[in-house]
């Protein structure tokens, strides 16, 4: 049963995108004029990625979800081999000790943003051919986990322990939706906290984040500064904000303002009713996300629907934790409202793959195709 798309989740996305840009001006005018010498520098490159972006929702929005599942393997090689391609001398890009980033020489592509998103189609569509095999060790649950553990191997050798952590627990909580036996699942949280101790405390720099996050003011001229300068925006804003582009912490204060610690300009500057708004479009769009994958026509529609949802939720958290001192400093983005091209583009596009989905969907009470 072919149905219009979710316009309410459209609207909340543009609206979000509009949110965004022009917080985003608003945090990097100055950063942009003293660079730069043009205040809207960054300004222009967004709203060129939102254009490109927009361009990429409305063609997958039109791409018929179920195609995805004839190409998951060569789109799970292409995107293993562009995240390979950061290492490549000339091609890929270091910056700050961190293999990232392609250099295209007309723009930067960050290929784990396109990891993350092929990584939840390619569980959606081994969760579902699976179905109750995943109960089943050897059959159901080593193989997926073991190609998704690949992904995050080459995104971990990259220095992205952010996203690695991200695409870790988006992994775990598909399992357990698609019905994974809580033991598997336990054994393998169990054998990857060590790990992942072991990753923060055999490099210095993680080390200093985690003790920052412990008592930033220990270390405030060194690792805890950037916590600390977003706790002042944060508690500077109050209810009603300074005003938009009234922000001081912005000038040279709060590193990476426009990217990573854009939420503490938006709490400084639109103070607290700011944020419940953003929150609330960003709600909503969570909201929606499992709707449709609620009514999703099958498993494959509805592990996608999921997965998306659940990468986008865990990183506006993770993203706000770290802004608020909750969490470690972790290098994600605050998705639709950061700065940041690839992560924009990648976005709109898992948007439209979610219409897609949307025009497609039955009521659940009309029964629904498992196969």
């Amino acid at each position: 049963m072919k149905r219009s798309f979710d316009y309410t989740l459209f609207i909340a996305v543009v609206l979000l995108v509009g949110f965004g840009l022009t917080m985003v001006y608003s945090s990097s005018a100055i950063l942009a004029k003293e660079k730069y010498h043009q205040s809207a520098y960054f300004l222009k490159k967004e709203i060129l990625y939102a254009v490109i972006g927009f361009i990429a929702l409305f063609v997958t929005r039109k791409i018929p979800y179920q195609w995805y599942q004839k190409i998951v393997y060569p789109l799970f090689i292409l995107s293993l081999l562009l995240l390979v391609a950061v290492f490549v001398p000339h091609l890929g890009q270091k910056v700050g000790g961190a293999h990232r980033w392609i250099n295209l020489a007309v723009f930067s592509f960050q290929p784990s943003e396109l990891s993350k998103l092929v990584l939840v189609i390619y569980l959606a569509y081994a969760l579902a051919k699976k179905k109750e095999k995943i109960r089943s060790f050897l059959i159901g649950f080593v193989p997926p986990m073991i190609l998704s553990g690949l992904f995050i191997s080459v995104v971990l050798l990259q220095k992205d322990l952010g996203n690695a952590f991200l695409m870790t627990a988006t992994v775990f909580i598909l399992f357990f939706i698609a019905g994974a036996r809580l033991s598997y699942l336990t054994t393998e949280v169990l054998l990857a906290i060590p790990a992942f101790t072991l990753m923060i405390a055999s490099v210095p720099y993680r080390r200093q984040r985690l003790l920052a996050f412990m008592n930033p003011w220990a270390h405030k001229n060194e690792a805890g500064f950037q916590l600390i300068q977003s706790l002042v925006a944060v508690q500077r804003g109050g209810f009603w904000g300074q005003g938009l582009g009234a922000g001081k912490q912005k000038l040279f204060y709060l590193p990476e303002a426009h990217t990573d610690f854009i939420f503490s300009v938006v709490a400084e500057e639109l103070g607290f009713l700011g944020v419940v708004i953003m929150l609330v479009l960003f709600g909503i769009f969570i909201y929606r996300t499992f709707v449709i994958a609620w009514k999703g026509p099958d498993l494959f529609a509805t592990y996608l629907a999921s997965g998306i949802g659940i990468l986008f939720g865990l990183q506006g958290l993770f993203n706000i934790g770290v802004v608020m001192g909750l969490v470690p400093t972790k290098g994600l983005t605050l998705p639709f409202v950061s700065y940041g091209g690839t992560s924009l583009v990648m976005s709109l596009m898992a948007v439209g793959i979610l219409l897609n989905i949307s025009s497609q969907q039955q009521d659940p009470s009309e029964g629904r195709s498992r196969n």
